[in-house]
């Protein structure tokens, strides 16, 4: 299926925009004509991002924020779409939207199917997808990881019907997010661990100090003390680690270039990032890459 084709704009972003040819293929089919991608990306620090369509598209338009903010016009209507909110754009509806001067980063899919409405219905308001002790953002967003990476990568009927039925358990954790959220009751009730899920979560955002500090209803420097006697590393550090740790998962699991990996842990430097990885991995993500290759 290598009809796939990515396009490139913004720097790191990731898309991948399926031909009409493989559109058709899952349009017919009787699993995939259910619910199935034409377009899906990931845009981050989208600066200037502005897109209008005055000829309504047929499919149904998801955008997730989860960094900064954007707006959209629908119906005549100009609604704010703040970071940790998402929006359907329904389908056969003219519309434009665009980022802020806050740009936004913004996980978007074109998405189609019989059953397409019913995940679309009621989210032309902003959604809210806010982090708690029971949120699992990481794990939705590691589900939209490989929905895209599978659609860039597929050859066969097979791949489609897979990320068909990735993409109803992607839209379901958003459209039933009480559900999705109770089959993970919290397994701690200590506020060191709830601050560690919190910065898991927002891994690719440039979580702050004072971010963390609001968050878990401390002072910084309570915070400070608090984390550093309970792990023995101050909570940036730990932040760092955690975010040195998902790059090499990345790193190791997809052929992602290291700019789009960057951003996917919240650094917007790449030279920053090497050197961040450098220190704590002792090699750069390059040699780290060519080291776990050659040894599959």
């Amino acid at each position: 299926m290598r009809n796939a084709r990515q396009k490139d704009g913004f720097k790191g972003q990731h898309v991948v925009v399926l031909s009409p040819l493989v559109v058709d293929i899952a349009r017919k089919d009787p699993l995939t004509s259910s619910l199935y991608i034409t377009d899906i990306g990931y845009y981050p620090k989208a600066h200037n991002h502005y897109r209008q369509r005055l000829e309504p598209i047929s499919e149904q338009v998801l955008i997730y924020c989860v960094e900064g903010s954007g707006w959209y016009e629908l119906r005549g209507e100009h609604t704010i779409l703040k970071s940790g909110e998402y929006v359907i754009l329904p389908a056969g509806e003219p519309h434009c939207y665009g980022a802020s001067d806050t740009p936004w980063t913004i996980y978007w899919v074109h998405f189609s199917g019989e059953q397409s409405a019913i995940y679309a219905k009621g989210a032309q308001t902003p959604q809210r997808i806010s982090a708690n002790i029971n949120s699992r953002i990481r794990n939705r967003n590691s589900l939209f990881e490989e929905m895209l990476v599978t659609l860039e990568r597929g050859e066969n009927l097979e791949d489609l019907r897979y990320v068909s039925s990735l993409l109803h358990y992607y839209l379901a954790s958003m459209r039933y997010l009480q559900q999705y959220r109770s089959a993970q009751e919290a397994g701690s009730t200590d506020p060191v661990d709830a601050i560690i899920h919190y910065m898991r979560e927002h891994i690719e955002s440039n979580v702050t100090l004072d971010d963390i500090a609001r968050y878990a209803g401390y002072s910084v420097s309570h915070l400070s003390s608090r984390f550093r006697q309970r792990t023995g590393l101050s909570p940036i550090h730990y932040l760092n680690l955690l975010r040195i740790e998902r790059a090499c998962a990345l790193l190791r699991e997809t052929d992602l270039k290291l700019n789009q990996i960057s951003y996917r842990i919240g650094i917007e430097d790449n030279y920053y990032f090497s050197r961040l990885f450098s220190k704590f991995i002792g090699m750069s993500p390059s040699e780290y890459r060519r080291k776990v290759k050659s040894e599959k």
